[in-house]
């Protein structure tokens, strides 16, 4: 049975979290995975480069590395690594770097 009601998300209210300093570079490793999962996912799906987003055509013009996206492109990645940061924080969890993995 579908739902009537129309969908209203309500994502965490993570305006009180404050990410530690050190979990910049964290933000960046998970921005760049992000995209590489995004990429990936698309790629399986038949999708290549092309100048120009195409749905019929499966282009797109952000199916490159992510060190060569546009910074707003970065942009939207990074704004989900940090809010999945946040989300991890506001729930209790504490995230620590393994000195032993360097």
């Amino acid at each position: 049975m579908k739902n009537t009601k129309p969908y209203c998300p309500s994502p965490a209210d993570l305006s009180d979290v404050q990410l530690p300093d050190g979990l910049l570079e964290l933000t960046e490793k998970i921005a760049g995975n992000v995209h590489e999962v995004w990429a990936r996912s698309r790629m399986d799906e038949g999708w290549v480069y092309g100048p120009e987003r195409d749905d019929r055509a499966r282009t797109h013009p952000c199916l490159i590395p992510y060190g060569e996206l546009p910074e707003s492109e970065k942009e939207y990645d990074r704004k989900t690594a940090t809010g999945t940061l946040k989300l991890i924080i506001k729930l209790g969890y504490e995230i620590k770097k393994n000195t032993r993995n360097d």
